[in-house]
């Protein structure tokens, strides 16, 4: 528990059981004492001679990382009395007070002390100071789903229980018509789990680059779980799994075969942070959750079936058809019969201050597409894809058009033009489902992604975000390329007889790059039942 006590220092108790109930850490196999952030823990001294404030100081500093700073939040010094010289920006500044049941006279301190709920995440040593005596003592801190204050705080204790305590849970597989739930043993409180995590968070690129800063981000649940969104998969990085989406599984283990994380990141931290082989969507998903409950972020795996994969972010999943003579041409979209990412449940103050866009995060480990030039994808809040906010941070476009993209047939002209032979607004994103909360039962949480298919509310979220202002289109695909315009749908009523989604649409501002048949298939979608 500590390293050396000398000639004042008696004895040091970090009254591990009481804790570690107070702080939900008890099933978590550790040496270590794990405590959560926002939440006060007690250590109790004793020393060999009475305890005078006045004259002799009891100072504390606590330091986590290689490059502790107080202007980073990696380093704090408080005491008793505070009376301390800190920086004066200074960032994460712990808390410390004596116990009621503190007795000065016969040297028996027992110390509160508080993380706060901003402090980054890690392992902690604490300096422990009286007149010429040092004492250190070594700690985990976690984030904290039961704190107010915590960016990752979550309500209800049933879902605490689910989404970070419970080591078992169910992923579903199969197809929107025959949906298999498969059992998973995410394992997150198994052996030496909190140095497999931690290890994930000192191995990723961001930290190999800048250490100093990125201990200092680990404070962030949104800058962590974008983290280990990168890390499960080894595509660019250190990470755990590497992919394999083939008929052949030599030299590693089938996805199919594997039924927890723990052997998983267990043989990944024994080889030297080697990838394990191998891992599909379901595999890599599991996996995050477990790192994610482990480190107290809330998180839950979700199945999307009739997934789509939209390549270059027109939420369209193009198929292509030749006409007579005309060569085929590949379409680099698809739609997968599922996919499986995780939900991680956290504040988006970066989205908006009013929490507009707290709660469920989707973020996907599997490596797809490359996101700010790192194979990761999220978070990306829930409430912004269901309302087609796809500009917000980070990878609006290509989420909603897994649960929301039109599958359009074109048809390839000779001259290279393209007609639309057949739309589909209604068959990417059915059943998006996870565990329910307490039951092994499957949870329908379709509409938290998307408004009913088919209503007038699904196709004008459906308008809002294909006109974001974050397309990149691309110039290879057929259609002349026409300058930027300034356009506007309106809807004008034909007659009182007109249904919804059967309008004319007129031409009168919005601005963005187009081409003329994406021009043409706009004014097609406002114009014709879609």
């Amino acid at each position: 528990m500590y390293q050396h006590a000398q000639e004042f220092f008696k004895e040091v108790d970090l009254n591990s059981k009481t804790n570690s109930t107070e702080h939900h850490t008890s099933t978590i196999t550790a040496d270590e004492l794990i405590v959560r952030r926002g939440q006060a823990f007690t250590v109790t001294l004793k020393l060999t001679q009475a305890f005078n404030p006045d004259l002799y100081p009891l100072t504390v500093v606590a330091a986590t990382g290689d490059c502790p700073s107080e202007d980073q939040g990696t380093e704090s010094h408080f005491g008793i009395p505070d009376s301390v010289t800190r920086s004066p920006s200074a960032k994460a500044v712990w808390k410390i007070a004596l116990h009621k049941n503190s007795s000065a006279p016969m040297g028996i301190l027992v110390l509160t002390i508080t993380p706060p709920a901003n402090t980054p995440i890690g392992k902690y040593t604490l300096s422990v100071k009286h007149r010429d005596c040092e004492m250190l003592l070594k700690i985990v801190v976690l984030f904290n789903p039961w704190c107010p204050d915590d960016w990752v705080f979550l309500p209800d204790e049933l879902e605490r229980q689910e989404y970070v305590m419970n080591e078992q849970g169910i992923i579903y597989t199969g197809n929107g018509n025959y949906i298999s739930g498969t059992h998973w043993d995410f394992g997150q409180f198994e052996d030496n789990m909190v140095n497999i995590c931690l290890k994930i968070l000192d191995v990723n690129n961001k930290h190999l680059k800048n250490p100093a800063d990125d201990e200092s981000a680990r404070c962030n649940p949104i800058y962590i779980s974008r983290v280990i969104s990168a890390m499960i998969n080894s595509q660019d990085d250190h990470g755990v799994l590497e992919g394999n989406w083939g008929s052949s599984f030599w030299g590693g283990v089938s996805p199919s075969q594997w039924n927890g994380s723990h052997a998983i990141l267990k043989k990944w931290f024994n080889t030297y942070c080697s990838p394990v082989k191998y891992g599909q969507c379901w595999v890599f998903a599991g996996v995050m959750c477990s790192v994610m409950r482990l480190l107290g972020i809330p998180c839950r795996v979700v199945t999307n079936y009739e997934s789509a994969h939209d390549n270059d972010g027109n939420l369209v999943i193009d198929v292509f058809h030749a006409d007579y003579g005309v060569r085929f041409r590949e379409s680099n979209d698809s739609v997968w019969n599922f996919h499986v990412w995780v939900e991680g449940w956290m504040r988006r103050p970066d989205l908006a201050e009013d929490g507009k866009y707290d709660g469920w995060q989707v973020l996907d480990p599997t490596p797809q597409e490359k996101s700010e030039g790192v194979f990761c994808c999220g978070p990306a809040s829930v409430k912004a894809i269901l309302n087609g906010d796809t500009e917000l941070k980070y990878d609006g476009p290509f989420i909603y058009a897994e649960v929301n993209a039109d599958c359009i047939d074109w048809l390839v002209k000779a001259n290279g033009s393209k007609v639309n032979i057949f739309s589909d607004t209604k068959r990417v994103g059915q059943n998006i489902s996870t565990k329910a909360v307490g039951l092994n039962k499957r949870m329908d949480i379709t509409d938290t992604y998307k408004y009913p298919e088919g209503s007038a509310k699904e196709r004008e979220v459906f308008k809002h975000a294909s006109t974001r202002n974050y397309f990149t289109r691309n110039e290879e695909k057929p259609g002349d390329q026409l300058p930027p315009v300034t356009m506007r749908f309106e809807e004008v009523m034909l007659n009182d007889r007109a249904q919804a989604g059967f309008t004319c649409g007129k031409v009168v501002g919005h601005m963005w790059p187009c081409t003329k048949d994406r021009l043409m298939y706009e004014l097609f979608q406002i114009s014709h039942h879609v």
